[in-house]
């Protein structure tokens, strides 16, 4: 029975005070089964404010893995993410500047994953889980290569089609109507950091890719000078939506235990590093942002905070640059095939 179905049994009786609650147990790290942890930070949503609730981020005394604890359930996880958290731009000047600045520092991705896609099987398909709007696929697939894009999301999946022109499922990878070993390349950009289970979809994605398929993935690293700098405000925690913050060596373990062996790295996105830490410092200059807490600026006060933002962006690029030839960049990506 789910819980919020639940109704305890009324007893008339003469009421007295409910007996203490039983002390919860400590959650044991997913990865290592150790309960043993150390509190890093306490931290709220401080992006979007979609709660009120403080969350720990934890790491495990064991294995060192970083997450946040406690864990939010399915149900309430859900409400953790507004209706506008997946990007559907609108018609206006503002929202074209925004796309062709998105469509620029998306080449970065586009080039790596190009790299990964001359290792492949050629003619393959090209599969990106959480694709969003499809920007990425649409570039890719005005490249000539043949795409889909995979989203939880109905609007992000319905806006891939309609605007953007690429195929897109509703749905997750592992339901997927793909058949086994069909696919050349699966991308996932700041995916696993959101699932309960991020496993089962590598899982997923090694049980579709051909033999000599390429995996690419990316995540926030918790090995990052701005999350050693920053702490909690830092915006690559994104707390409580981040479920795990892992660092490259626990994406390299996790990995090889679903079967798959690194091929590359790499610790800098144009797209997310600079902008990572912007948002870190000024979360209310954020464009998305302010339009999920739902700021109603006037015309020309948007127009200031939009320079003011990028702006921003920019100044912090030679930091973003520094911290990933150090091989601490705010993100890590990689480059993974099967097993052999």
């Amino acid at each position: 029975m789910p819980l919020e179905e639940y109704h305890a049994p009324v007893l008339l009786l003469e009421p007295e005070l409910p007996p203490a609650p039983p002390a919860k147990p400590p959650e044991s790290c997913p990865a290592c089964g150790n309960a043993g942890v150390r509190v890093l930070y306490r931290a709220g949503d401080r992006l979007y404010r979609t709660t009120s609730d403080t969350f720990e981020i934890v790491e495990c005394q064991s294995c060192r893995l970083v997450r946040l604890s406690p864990r939010p359930t399915p149900a309430e996880l859900c409400r953790y993410y507004p209706k506008e958290y997946w990007y559907v731009p609108a018609e206006d000047a503002a929202s074209r500047l925004t796309e062709a600045y998105r469509r620029f520092v998306l080449r970065d991705h586009v080039r790596f994953v190009e790299k990964a896609i001359a290792h492949a099987p050629a003619n393959g398909l090209v599969v990106d889980v959480g694709c969003g709007g499809g920007l990425f696929l649409r570039l890719l697939k005005d490249r000539g290569y043949k795409v889909v894009g995979i989203d939880f999301s109905l609007a992000a999946a319905g806006f891939a089609w309609e605007h953007n022109k690429v195929p897109a499922i509703c749905g997750s990878l592992s339901s997927a109507p793909l058949p086994a070993e069909s696919c050349a390349v699966i991308t996932m950009f700041h995916v696993l950091e959101h699932l309960f289970d991020p496993a089962s979809n590598l899982q997923s994605a090694h049980n579709l890719l051909h033999p000599e398929g390429r995996l690419v993935v990316q995540v926030p690293n918790a090995a990052s000078w701005q999350f050693l700098l920053l702490g909690e405000n830092w915006s690559g925690a994104d707390v409580p939506r981040h479920l795990w913050n892992f660092r490259a060596r626990d994406l390299e373990i996790l990995l090889d235990r679903c079967g798959f062996e690194v091929a590359r790295v790499k610790y800098f996105s144009l797209r997310d590093n600079p902008a990572c830490l912007a948002t870190s410092l000024a979360p209310g200059l954020d464009p998305m942002v302010r339009r999920i807490r739902g700021t109603n600026d006037a015309p020309r006060r948007s127009l200031v905070k939009d320079v003011a933002y990028f702006s921003l962006v920019a100044a912090s690029l030679p930091f973003a640059l520094l911290e990933a030839a150090c091989r601490a960049g705010s993100t890590v990506m990689m480059e993974a095939r099967k097993k052999r």
